[in-house]
């Protein structure tokens, strides 16, 4: 494990009115502690897990792979600043990582891809293979086969999103395995009970306040799909 701990400032926070320092779990929250190698943040949409995830990758220097963002739409001045009023805590020191987005990956792959024109042998780094000449599902599963491998922090915005259930099933044998040892550590923001199931993973509920570990069995995720195996006429 490289990341101990989180801390944020409330009390520091430039405004009151704007997301995300209008959000209850931000502002009751004041230390997030890591004690696995694997962590999940689980929450309804909005309540700010890819946004903590994003603010961490700042924090800690990783950088966020986007294309330019060409709008006229007023942007939100506040969006993109929370890391700016929190502390990250390292056990051993600094390590390197890398952030995933499912939706900025294609723009990484492109990246990737004009790269190796240049130097081929960035793609032995990929598992071998052009990312942009496998299907989606099969260019993230390579990249993961082979980019978890090295040492470091990773952070997962919701991998599940292209990635069939037995490619979940896979995701989830990798992360198990490299994260028993000890050289890589995962934050993954999920809502996937597939991934959620790895064995010794810690987990944050975002739809508590202040952010609460709960139990695998204890997610609305876990129950939901139980509950439709069980007996799916009740939903319909």
């Amino acid at each position: 494990m490289h990341l101990k701990s989180i801390t944020l400032f409330p009390e520091k926070y430039p405004t009151s009115n704007y997301y995300p320092f209008n959000v209850s779990v931000f502002k009751e929250t004041k230390t997030i502690e890591f004690h696995a190698n694997i962590t999940f943040f689980i929450g309804e949409n909005g309540t700010g897990k890819s946004t903590l995830l994003e603010a961490i990758a700042h924090k800690c220097g990783i950088h966020i792979w986007k294309a330019e963002e060409k709008t006229r739409v007023r942007q939100n001045p506040y969006a993109q600043t929370l890391y700016k009023y929190m502390d990250v805590h390292w056990i051993n020191g600094y390590v390197p990582g890398s952030f995933f987005g499912s939706d900025t990956f294609r723009y990484f792959a492109q990246s990737v891809e004009e790269w190796a024109i240049a130097d081929p042998g960035m793609l032995d780094y990929f598992g071998g293979k052009s990312l942009i000449t496998q299907s989606h599902g099969q260019s993230l599963m390579s990249m993961f086969r082979a980019r978890y491998e090295l040492k470091g922090l990773y952070l997962m915005d919701e991998p599940e999103t292209a990635l069939s259930p037995k490619s979940q099933l896979e995701l989830l044998k990798i992360l198990n395995k490299q994260g028993s040892k000890q050289h890589a550590q995962f934050i993954i923001a999920s809502h996937s009970p597939i991934l959620l199931a790895c064995p010794g993973a810690e987990i944050y509920s975002f739809d508590h306040v202040p952010l609460t570990r709960v139990e695998y069995e204890d997610t609305e995720y876990y129950k939901i799909y139980k509950n439709f195996m069980e007996d799916r006429t009740r939903y319909l």
